[in-house]
């Protein structure tokens, strides 16, 4: 099937060499063994400036690729299929690509990208776990993640087919998970596209060949940046999503390219932290145990704890926190979006500092603790319930006239000592802003420092002010110097 012809072009290339010169197949399998197994030689560094060794280093290296790519031919039906889908591709044939790829994917031959660095059974597609008179069915929905699983739930007490879909980040109400996070967060390079494919094939394979009553409950609702226009209703039906969601009519006209388009555009800025999220995933989060009760501290308690090195999570209001807040403090406004805000200003790979929260009572700190414990943040130490007695200090603002005013008089620009940063999304940002600002979303700030001038003057803004201040405050904390813009850019829309 997959010989070459001895007369003329081959019409299939063979397997060997479809995986061995198809570039982006299979993680770029054969390159890219061969390139870690280089990088990763304890003889690379002794042997640059030889010629020779470097040859050998690269041979052997190209040998042991070459002998992980036979080793995957060998490996079954799967493979198989997937490079006679590379085949076809190359044709101009049609051909199952993404779902060739997601069931390579799904049975763990996707590469070290996505192999998890912990033990334990790993479900797969179709497989079960039973609880009494319930049964959990994985289900492999590749899209939002390659490895992404759905699970069908069947209540045996009534049923003998399932009634219910958890779909995580798979189906939501009113829209999907997006694909493009792995391009945006993780580094990945247009896996957006594949990812969109996939998306499309799951719900051709995996969601509409369910029944319109099977009730459905994702892992996110309004709000959430896992998707554009998320529903703010917790659960959907297949049969209302069927009818009324916004790629209904792509899928019933098999519009592949149309569910592309309009699935990737506008889609808002991945949060930075989402690449950390998904390097724990995959490795496995340290295990915290059991959580001590967080240590109640009066004003002088406070004090001596941040003396140490410690940090203060201010969760009062924008206005309050304008109004004066402890210096180098951290900024969660919004009890709500305390994980996202603390995910967005604390980074637990470069930041070891421990956090005291302000908090209404015991019971509040737990709260907040365990919400920014699912970003990873887990620096949660103390609390207090004031800021009575703490040194205060307010925080550097200026108004929309004052500031209008700056940069008509070319004092604010660019190319001059205080510059403009808008912290909305890219979205948010093309429909207008302040002229001559930069964009650059609160959620990556932190992470993204080295795009901001250090040695100038920043001012920034939001919509509202709740998501500049987030970002103001860390930004402080790492060392620049900032102004807020008061009220934002809704009060410069009306100044």
């Amino acid at each position: 099937m997959y010989a070459r012809s001895l007369s003329g072009l081959p019409e299939v290339p063979s397997i060997t060499t479809v995986i061995g010169m198809e570039k982006t197949d299979l993680d770029g399998w054969v390159g890219w063994m061969a390139a870690q197994s280089v990088t990763q030689d304890p003889r690379l560094a002794e042997s640059v400036g030889s010629a020779a060794r470097l040859k050998q280093v690269a041979r052997q290296s190209a040998d042991a690729a070459a002998r992980y790519r036979d080793a995957a031919a060998e490996r079954g039906d799967r493979v198989h299929d997937y490079a006679e889908q590379v085949a076809q591709r190359a044709l101009g044939r049609p051909h199952t690509m993404a779902e060739a790829r997601a069931r390579l994917i799904e049975h763990g031959e996707g590469g070290e990208d996505w192999a998890y660095g912990f033990e334990g059974n790993l479900l797969k597609d179709g497989d079960t776990v039973t609880l009494g008179n319930i049964t959990v069915e994985a289900v492999h929905t590749p899209g939002h993640t390659p490895e992404h699983l759905s699970f069908l739930v069947t209540d045996g007490a009534f049923a003998d087919a399932p009634g219910y879909m958890l779909t995580g980040d798979f189906v939501f109400s009113g829209d999907l998970g997006r694909p493009d996070l792995l391009d945006e967060a993780a580094g990945g390079v247009d896996t957006r596209f594949e990812g969109a494919q996939q998306l499309f094939a799951s719900l051709k394979a995996k969601f509409l060949t369910l029944p319109d009553h099977v009730q459905v409950f994702p892992a996110h609702g309004a709000g959430s940046a896992c998707g554009k226009a998320l529903g703010a209703l917790p659960s959907t039906t297949v049969g209302y999503e069927r009818k009324y969601a916004w790629w209904s009519d792509y899928l019933k006209n098999d519009d592949e390219q149309g569910f592309i388009d309009e699935l990737l555009d506008g889609q808002p800025d991945a949060h930075a932290y989402f690449a950390r999220m998904k390097r724990q995933n995959k490795q496995g989060p340290a295990i915290l145990g059991e959580l001590p009760e967080l240590e109640e501290l009066d004003a002088g308690g406070v004090q001596a704890t941040l003396a140490e090195g410690a940090v203060f999570a201010d969760t009062r209001g924008v206005d309050e926190i304008l109004a004066g807040t402890v210096p180098g403090a951290l900024a969660f406004p919004s009890r709500g979006k305390v994980a996202t805000h603390a995910g967005w200003a604390y980074d637990p790979e470069s930041d070891d500092a421990a956090l005291v929260l302000l908090a209404e009572d015991r019971e509040d700190a737990h709260t907040m603790r365990d919400h920014m414990i699912r970003v990873g943040v887990d620096a949660a130490a103390a609390f207090t319930t004031s800021v009575d007695g703490l040194t205060l200090e307010p925080v550097p603002t200026v108004q929309a006239d004052e500031l209008r005013s700056r940069i008509e008089a070319g004092e604010v620009g660019a190319e001059q000592d205080t510059v403009l940063v808008d912290v909305r999304n890219k979205t948010e940002f093309s429909h207008g802003t302040v002229a001559d600002a930069r964009q650059l979303n609160a959620g990556k700030v932190l992470f993204h420092q080295e795009e901001l001038p250090k040695d100038k003057t920043l001012v920034t803004f939001c919509q509202s002010g709740l998501r500049n201040i987030v970002a103001a405050q860390a930004l402080r904390r790492a060392g620049f110097d900032v102004i807020e813009l008061e009220g934002s850019y809704a009060a410069w829309q009306q100044s």
